[in-house]
């Protein structure tokens, strides 16, 4: 007696895989008879992951931990700096003086990076007019980032010390000053000024907004020395901590900082507003704080996710009257179906089955093209330096969106036409 729910077990098992594959032969089967229907439904449903795989993509390229940028578990920043006082406010990049004394002085980090915004840098190439993007490092940088160097190294604290016009290049920056041939220890020419390759390391894309140049140089190489006076300028901080935990201290020390900074007049400016953040924290408090006085990561996050909700549903919406269309012709098929014992449940999962079927195969073709998509947008150049890829996290994302995708717009239709009266359905279809 005791084997016997075993095999109630296995019987029941095996009814409903036999359900299921009747369910999956006769979704197959239909939707070869019903093309145009068929056609329409994979389109809008690929169309769709296209642009939410391919959002996902960029959005990953953005924010992620990729190399040079492998340490974002535990790295903060400090991205912006408000200023304002009886005269006047300034709202942007901090100043050099500001990272200097305010974030380098800051207790129970492991290291501290101070770089400047790149900016476009001229340079004359046997009669060629080069443009590259640059910037300015210490040589901390290269030891908060994970660049991947295939010659040579990074320059170093020392090198930035005493101003020494050294220069880490990247593979593009290689091929057009040198033709692709080995670079280090090599020469050349970048605003005006000579610099001695050093190091050359891999591209990187330019939407790693912090790490991306085409050269970096020490920041003592400008001809002033101005910049180390400058509260506000175009300077950013990168902060690396032992561990993610302590990232609340740090903030909070940073805070204290900026409260008791010495301002060299106070009569122009008396307070300063930022904070030590990710980048994602540091963004959000760019576009959804107006008045700049702290970071709203959730609501940036709220926003990407209602974005891709809505993009979703509305075409949903247009599939479900699709659905809708495409099982009115079949009210025949339910009547008689429900006029020999069919249940509810049993249409139900029919129905939903064939969507989920046209679901899978346009996210399929959806996943396809996003590839493609964002291959095209590497080759066109539009992204300098672009590296997308339809990454495992990625491609997780685009499956469960179309399961999403598919149980919105299936659900709803077979439930309304399972709920029929057998007489009904046939009155439909005879009228």
């Amino acid at each position: 007696m005791g084997g016997e729910p075993a095999v109630d077990v296995e019987r029941v098992d095996g009814a409903e895989k036999i359900m299921l594959a009747n369910y999956l032969k006769l979704a197959w089967r239909v939707l070869l008879r019903r093309k145009f229907f068929t056609l329409v439904s994979l389109f809008g449903v690929a169309l769709t992951l296209v642009v939410l795989t391919v959002g996902a993509a960029l959005l990953d390229h953005v924010f992620a931990a990729h190399p040079p940028e492998s340490r974002l578990d535990r790295t903060l920043g400090v991205f912006h700096l408000r200023l304002k006082g009886p005269q006047a406010q300034s709202t942007g990049p901090p100043g050099y003086r500001i990272l200097d004394r305010e974030v380098r002085t800051l207790d129970g980090v492991e290291r501290v990076a101070i770089f400047q915004l790149q900016r476009t840098a001229v340079s004359y190439q046997d009669g060629r007019k080069i443009r590259s993007w640059m910037k300015r490092t210490d040589g901390e940088f290269w030891k908060v980032l994970d660049f991947r160097f295939v010659e040579g190294g990074p320059f170093t604290t020392a090198d930035e010390a005493n101003g020494n016009h050294v220069a880490v290049i990247n593979e593009a920056s290689r091929d057009r000053f040198f033709g692709g041939a080995p670079a280090l220890g090599r020469s050349f020419e970048l605003d005006g000024q000579r610099f001695r390759v050093v190091g050359v390391v891999e591209d990187v894309p330019f939407l790693r907004f912090v790490p991306f140049a085409d050269v970096w140089v020490p920041i003592s190489t400008q001809r002033s020395t101005s910049y180390r006076n400058d509260i506000n300028g175009d300077y950013m901080g990168l902060i690396l901590a032992h561990d993610r935990s302590d990232f609340p201290a740090i903030q909070e020390q940073y805070q204290e900082h900026l409260a008791h900074l010495q301002f060299p007049d106070p009569e122009e400016f008396d307070h300063a507003i930022g904070g030590a953040e990710t980048f994602f924290e540091a963004v959000s408090r760019l576009f959804m704080s107006s008045d700049f006085e702290e970071s709203h990561p959730g609501r940036l996050l709220s926003f990407f996710l209602a974005a891709a909700f809505l993009f979703m549903v509305l075409p949903a919406v247009n599939l479900v009257n699709l659905n809708l269309s495409r099982i009115l012709e079949r009210t025949s098929e339910i009547g008689v179906r429900k006029a020999f014992g069919g249940s509810s449940m049993a249409l139900v999962g029919q129905f939903v089955v064939e969507n989920l079927v046209v679901t899978l195969l346009g996210a399929a073709l959806g996943l396809v093209l996003s590839a493609g998509v964002l291959r095209a947008i590497e080759a066109s150049g539009v992204i300098p330096y672009a590296d997308l890829t339809l990454n495992l996290r990625i491609f997780l994302y685009g499956v469960a969106a179309a399961f999403a995708f598919g149980l919105l717009s299936g659900v709803y239709p077979a439930w309304r036409m399972a709920r029929l009266h057998p007489v009904e359905a046939l009155r439909r279809r005879s009228s």
